[in-house]
């Protein structure tokens, strides 16, 4: 009797110690939603793009895709993308496609970008809690659903480097188009803390190169007007010999550019996405580079984040160089006509945003007005 007792107390023994060494099957503390799969290395999300126009605008939508293939390609995601088209008969429909596939529920994630989606995705939002959405390069509804992200860029890192490169080539007599007045132009679309923001960083990184260059900054007060954006860069060309125009004002900033093909005397820097890559090939040709916002990038990053268990639900993330959130052209017409003690300036300038050996003020939040003050201390 004893030796059965014995065996017996041994096995329970060994059943118990099997049960406790068995692991989970799903892990509570986990992030992702309890429908997601699990694979070798993390979860599969299931995602839908609702793009608020249609791909091949190389551009945003363009950038988000692409992000989007990757996370794809690397097993991370099962994605589609809904093309809900950009004209005036198309924007009606918006409302009902998001609100169609939030009922749904069968998606870890719902992305939508840009200024144009903001009321349709709040509406979305508040009627299905429980449905996760995240919105790029927007801001208008920070934290009034715990079931959003909004995604935005630093504005300001991304100006920084476009000053130093333009303060840099502005004393680059020996390339086309560049005069021996150290004067460059900006032209912002509305007088706002966010188009400040580019600004601030702008003006930073052209004092921080060489402080004897001037800043011609003027304000369309429209992101949608190409005509008064014409006129004040021909301005700035013919009046301040300004050789050189970075337009922060949508497709109001493009007037810029048409001022600089018009004169022959001046260079143009796009902003947001690769303008080379969506302009004319005339206007492209005059633009030296552009200010970069890595919208693929950053949606990667959010994965990441997801799949180490930090999450931003109900918050805003702010993403600048070290998260791959902005940056700048480097290849093409940057390659082509800077000098390669411009492109060592650049980078080097990166590099210190980078490590943190340079902070670069924001106008977002400023109550200092210090973006107001050296505006008007750079004005030529």
């Amino acid at each position: 009797m004893k030796k059965l007792l014995a065996f017996l107390l041994v096995a329970l023994m060994i059943f118990t110690v099997a049960a406790c060494d068995k692991k989970p099957t799903t892990d509570p503390t986990d992030p992702a939603p309890s429908g997601s799969d699990e694979v070798p290395g993390g979860k599969v999300y299931k995602v839908i793009n609702l793009v608020n126009g249609n791909l091949g605008d190389k551009s945003f939508f363009d950038s988000a895709e692409a992000g989007l293939a990757k996370l794809k390609a690397d097993g991370r995601i099962e994605y589609e993308t809904k093309e809900m088209g950009a004209t005036d008969a198309d924007q009606p429909k918006w409302q009902q496609t998001i609100n169609d596939v939030a009922s749904e529920g069968t998606y870890d994630l719902i992305i939508c970008g840009t200024y144009q989606m903001p009321d349709y995705l709040k509406e979305a939002a508040t009627a299905y809690p429980d449905q996760k959405f995240l919105i790029y390069d927007d801001t208008t509804y920070v934290g009034e659903n715990s079931n959003v992200i909004n995604l935005s860029y630093r504005q300001n890192d991304m100006g920084y480097l476009i000053g130093v490169f333009a303060a840099a080539m502005t004393s680059q007599t020996s390339v086309d188009n560049i005069n021996p007045e150290k004067v460059v132009g900006f032209i912002g679309g509305i007088d706002s803390p966010v188009i400040n923001d580019f600004l601030y960083g702008f003006l930073e990184g052209a004092k921080a190169t060489d402080s004897e260059v001037k800043v011609d900054t003027r304000y369309v007060n429209s992101y949608a007007d190409t005509a008064t954006a014409k006129e004040m860069g021909l301005a700035m060309i013919n009046d301040n010999k300004a050789d050189i125009i970075w337009g922060v004002a949508g497709l109001s900033g493009n007037g810029g550019a048409e001022a600089a093909l018009e004169t022959g005397k001046a260079w143009f820097i796009g902003v947001d996405s690769d303008q080379e890559l969506t302009m004319s090939t005339e206007l492209a040709a005059i633009t030296l580079t552009s200010g970069l916002k890595n919208i693929g990038d950053s949606l990667i990053w959010i994965f990441d984040e997801w799949d180490a268990g930090r999450t931003y639900w109900g918050k805003e993330v702010n993403l600048g160089l070290v998260e791959g959130g902005v940056g700048i052209v480097t290849d093409k017409n940057f390659a082509k006509y800077a000098p390669q003690e411009v492109q060592d300036l650049v980078a080097a300038a990166e590099k210190a945003v980078r490590e943190g050996t340079i902070k670069v003020p924001s106008a977002i939040g400023d109550e200092t007005s210090g973006v107001i003050a050296l505006r008007d201390q750079m004005q030529p």
